[in-house]
């Protein structure tokens, strides 16, 4: 979701702050921009567009200084236009807007700012402003933060963050600086990520803020972890970070500085046309090295202590949002099936607003790729303030906020995912999941020396069979062509595929802009039936298990209306092509671990799909990778 990058440096820092801006697109956003400290003014640039037309705006302006801040936005409060992106400039009583606002070039107002979060007394404090003489140019939440910075500012920008910063609800990440102050950025943090950047480039006196470690990748490694309410005040060659005691008094706190290799969000496509292409063929790889250090099944694989962890617990409760909920949905008939444990899977945004019944004997598991969504880590504090303290994640970043958070983690190593609809990091997370759910039923008891065994064989030879599936390309990109003139599909699963058919719709609808929905394929004749006409494609989940004969008649129910079908069915299936059945056989059944290769086409379908109708597959319409907002 928003990016910031800021810097206070002796040396141009522009080329560093839109380079950040580039190693964050990969969250998704629909503007941003750029201010500067320049000749004793503010100055910025802001554009709907591309980083790339940003960088042009840039030079095009002349726009270069040593002290700087930038953003990429998600629109949360205000529709995506240029003067509702940031950075915001502060417009006092007595002050005029520049002429340039509407266009996204200006150099008006003494604070300047960008913001993460939402803050939810945004229209209180605007009211407030106003009376004050205070005018608003935006309808967005972040610029009654500038504007209150400059009200509380008397000659010095962190005793005025200081003042800010209690009148504010809501979430927050921030960067601000002041046109009376040219070599100094005051950041703040609560709910939404912030890492300090210490160095920099030989030579120059520089620090920087990030809301991502990546976004500073090549630019420095040395990395500070912001906590929840602090403060850090950059300056040339020094900083220093202040916090919230309990009696709201701010005070010098230090947090250790990391060596974090970043890896960059700009990799080469290759042969690929898009990321999500890419990342899609690279599963085989990312699963071998998430498997790579396990040599067997340990409690210890999710961290010391463990063990006596998972001897005590009574239940698991998953905790997720979107791609992730799904995978957590998986797991549950794993963790019931093979460990024997009951489980429950919440959908993140939802679960703290609800009574429920906590039991400190819980596991809570969080899953998420990127590690900073905001739904499930105020999900994951709402479960630890009922009690339930032995907590875990599942996560693909390990510098990441949810890592950080939880008591025990394991870390997939999917790398790098550009692309806004997840692939690679799903089918890691089910093999995190998978151990899960083998390591709890050897606590358990239930987990012999022969079954871990022939576990274990599965999972080594799964980056062979993904591989196996992936050669199912060609076919797909054939039915991909029908799919691309339709407007509405119905995908159905039974038992542990339900929710790789869910997947498979949400990967659809993201990116392609088709309607999908998935069904339990025994649900069809209790609603969803009426849907189904020769116009809505009906994909079905078929491998060869316990459940087939219940499908397939599941699937006649489909012909007999005149649905066509478009069946992933095993190898050794009796579902044959035929009239208004399309069959694509996939290379071998897997058992427990079928459902990580029947993710793979589907992926594939949504994805070819998607080119067909020529969206923006990458960076699918109001969508963002990294969902940092409630």
């Amino acid at each position: 979701m928003c990016g910031i990058v800021a810097a206070v440096s002796s040396r141009n820092i522009v080329p560093v702050l839109i380079e950040g801006l580039r190693r964050l697109e990969y969250r998704g956003y629909d503007s941003c921009g750029v201010a500067l400290h320049q000749n004793g003014r503010l100055r910025r640039a802001r554009s709907t567009a591309r980083v790339a037309e940003l960088s042009a705006n840039v030079a095009a302006e002349h726009l270069e200084a040593g002290t700087g801040i930038a953003h990429t936005r998600w629109a949360t409060h205000g529709a995506p236009l240029v003067h509702n992106a940031h950075p915001h400039f502060s417009h006092g009583p007595g002050v005029v807007a520049d002429a340039g606002e509407a266009s996204g070039m200006a150099a008006s107002g003494r604070v300047g700012l960008v913001h993460n979060g939402i803050i939810e007394n945004h229209d209180e404090l605007r009211a407030e402003l106003r009376n004050k003489g205070y005018v608003f140019v935006t309808q967005t939440d972040t610029e009654v933060i500038a504007h209150l910075v400059d009200f509380h500012y008397n000659g010095d920008l962190l005793e005025a963050v200081e003042r800010t910063l209690p009148r504010l609800r809501g979430a927050y990440a921030i960067a601000v600086f002041c046109r009376d102050e040219p070599h100094r950025v005051i950041a703040a943090r609560r709910g939404s990520p912030l890492v300090l950047g210490v160095g920099g480039a030989a030579g120059a006196n520089e620090n920087f803020v990030a809301s991502d470690a990546m976004a500073l990748a090549g630019v420095t490694d040395q990395i500070a972890y912001l906590e929840e309410g602090d403060v850090v005040d950059l300056q040339l060659g020094k900083y220093w970070i202040v916090h919230a005691d309990a009696n709201g008094e701010f005070r010098r706190v230090e947090r250790p500085v990391r060596t974090v290799v970043a890896h960059t969000g700009a990799a080469e496509l290759g042969p690929y046309r898009h990321y999500m292409q890419k990342e899609i063929f690279e599963q085989p790889k990312a699963i071998a090295d998430t498997l790579d250090a396990v040599a067997g099944i340990s409690p210890e694989l999710f961290g010391d202590g463990a063990h006596r962890v998972f001897k005590g617990v009574e239940q698991v409760l998953i905790l997720a949002c979107g791609t992730s909920y799904y995978s957590g949905s998986v797991a549950k008939y794993w963790l019931e099936g093979i460990a024997r444990i009951p489980t429950a899977v919440e959908v993140a945004s939802e679960y703290r607003y609800r009574d429920s019944v906590p039991n400190p004997k819980t596991l809570v598991v969080t899953i998420s790729q990127s590690g900073e969504t905001a739904d499930t880590i105020a999900a994951l504090k709402h479960a630890r303030s009922l009690g339930m303290e032995h907590t875990l994640t599942v996560c693909n970043v390990a510098t990441s906020a949810m890592v950080r958070e939880c008591a025990m983690a394991y870390v997939t190593r999917a790398g790098v995912e550009i692309g806004v609809a997840s692939t690679k990091a799903f089918t890691t997370q089910l093999v995190g999941l998978f151990m899960l759910a083998l390591a709890l039923a050897q606590v358990r008891g239930r987990l012999d020396g022969a079954s871990e065994a022939a576990h274990l064989k599965a999972l080594r030879h799964l980056p062979v069979a993904v591989q196996s599936v992936l050669a199912l390309e060609p076919q797909v990109i054939a039915w991909s062509e029908e799919f691309a003139r339709k407007e509405n599909a119905l995908f159905l699963g039974r038992g542990v595929h339900y929710p790789i058919a869910l997947e498979g719709a949400l990967k659809l609808k993201e990116i392609s802009y088709i309607h999908a929905e998935a069904y339990p394929a025994g649900e069809l004749k209790h609603g969803p039936l009426a849907l189904v006409t020769s116009q809505m494609p009906v994909v079905a989940i078929a491998p060869n298990d316990a459940l087939l004969e219940k499908l397939e008649s599941n699937l006649h129910e489909v012909r007999a209306r005149g649905g066509e079908l478009f069946v992933f069915a095993d190898a050794d299936t009796r579902i044959e092509s035929g009239e208004g059945v399309h069959v694509i056989r996939m290379p071998e059944h897997y058992g427990a671990l079928s459902p990580i290769l029947h993710v793979v086409p589907l992926q594939l379908l949504a994805y070819h799909t998607a080119v067909a109708r020529g969206t923006d597959v990458d960076k699918p319409r109001n969508l963002a990778k990294s969902v940092t907002v409630e």
